[in-house]
């Protein structure tokens, strides 16, 4: 056989390198949806890979990557491996456009790094900022995060909240998550209404009416998302005007999601009782958390919310079993057609008032598709034989409703 000097011929079947072999904007994207601290470890694999992390858009530095560095062996000087050095470094490496930026810690020594590390991802391109702190004291916010006029999402997490006068708006603003402290005189509608294109606003724990002028929450023509927590920790528990929230989520004519959680809450009548048909047209989605449905106050709120909602197509409710004092009062055998699609009840115990609102919602849906019910009251099989009889007797307009029961 006669050999052939000085040529290889490849497998036909050689493998590929083909992740190598995309573009840098794909290589980028993919990077982008690693744990940071995995994407870095990239470095490794190859000459041509060891600085492809360095252009990441998105830095998430959450409690699993703090948590990664204190495994590693190699020990290194204190002064080098605090949180704040390491940070630093980090914003240096990195060489394009840092679009996200996402900062869990339980604390930070020095208020400057903070205020110098918002400053260089500002001359970035920062688009989506979350902050959080585990520390027992609240995270001081650098005063130049209120001159980051190109952020799109904003979140904060046990955050002290103060508006510096030099604040003149988020024109930009589309998303803000607030679970913060506030200072004693701000006034968050002044606030709002320096975010003109807001489209979702949660605020958790300490949302209080009274820092809020209705009027100028109505500017708020594009939010669309609403969720808020009527907790205040300062106090053993809060009240809350109902009036007052039919008039706040009545002013959002764009409003298709609304979560409101009550929380060592109280609702109270505010004025003479009102009608809200037709109140709520685009709202879709709603979902009551901690409402106690054998109160007679809270039953009327959620009844004429629902009601009030005619193309509601998802509902969630979480029962709760606080101070029931109000009797139920008014006419509640006036219905009118939903479009729910979904219904979901969770820690149900089978009372009047909660199968009362079950028979209404199947009563008026006819394109009702599930039902779902949780419970864990029911301490023997009788009372839920009888929990399940009385709801088999319930009248349903959807042909198709499943009504599934999950007992804890």
């Amino acid at each position: 056989m006669e050999l052939i000097q000085g040529t290889h011929k490849a497998p036909k079947f050689a493998p590929q390198d083909f992740i190598s072999s995309m573009p840098d904007i794909v290589i980028n994207n993919i990077l982008d949806r690693l744990p940071f601290q995995n994407a870095v470890r990239t470095s490794v694999l190859s000459s041509n890979w060891r600085f492809k992390w360095t252009m990441l858009t998105q830095l998430v530095l959450d409690v699993d990557f703090f948590d990664s560095l204190e495994t590693e062996e190699e020990e290194v000087d204190d002064d080098e491996s605090n949180n704040e050095s390491i940070v630093s470094k980090l914003l240096l490496q990195l060489r394009g456009p840092i679009t996200k930026f996402e900062l869990s810690v339980d604390d930070i020594s020095d208020a400057d790094d903070m205020d110098n590390w918002i400053l260089f991802l500002s001359r970035r391109g920062l688009k989506d900022l979350t902050l959080t702190s585990w520390n027992a004291d609240p995270l001081d916010l650098p005063t130049r995060l209120f001159s980051c006029v190109e952020l799109k999402h904003l979140k904060l997490r046990n955050c002290f909240f103060c508006l510096p006068p030099t604040f003149h708006g988020f024109p930009n603003l589309l998303s803000l998550d607030l679970c913060v402290e506030f200072e004693d005189d701000i006034q968050l509608g002044e606030f709002f209404t320096r975010c003109p294109l807001l489209e979702k606003l949660t605020m958790d724990d300490q949302f209080e009416m009274e820092r809020v002028n209705i009027v100028e929450i109505a500017k708020q023509e594009n939010l669309k998302i609403l969720s808020l927590k009527f907790h205040d920790s300062d106090d053993e528990f809060t009240i809350t005007n109902s009036s007052d929230i039919f008039e706040l989520v009545g002013s959002l004519p764009k409003l298709q999601e609304l979560h409101l959680d009550f929380e060592d809450s109280d609702l109270i009548e505010g004025g003479p009782r009102k009608s809200f048909f037709t109140a709520f047209p685009c709202l879709k989605v709603l979902n009551l958390s901690d409402i106690c449905l054998d109160d007679g106050i809270m039953f009327s709120f959620a009844f004429e919310l629902i009601r009030s909602s005619p193309n509601l197509q998802t509902l969630e409710i979480t029962q709760s079993y606080g101070n029931a004092d109000s009797p139920l009062q008014g006419d509640y055998s006036t219905t009118r057609l939903l479009q729910l699609q979904s219904v979901m009840f969770d820690c149900l115990k089978g009372s009047e008032n909660e199968i009362r609102l079950i028979k209404y919602l199947l009563a008026c849906s006819p394109s009702l598709k599930r039902m779902h019910i949780f419970s864990c009251h029911f301490s023997s099989s009788e009372e839920k034989l009888v929990f399940v009889r009385k709801l088999l007797k319930l009248y349903r307009a959807s042909p198709v409703v499943e009504l599934e029961l999950f007992w804890h």
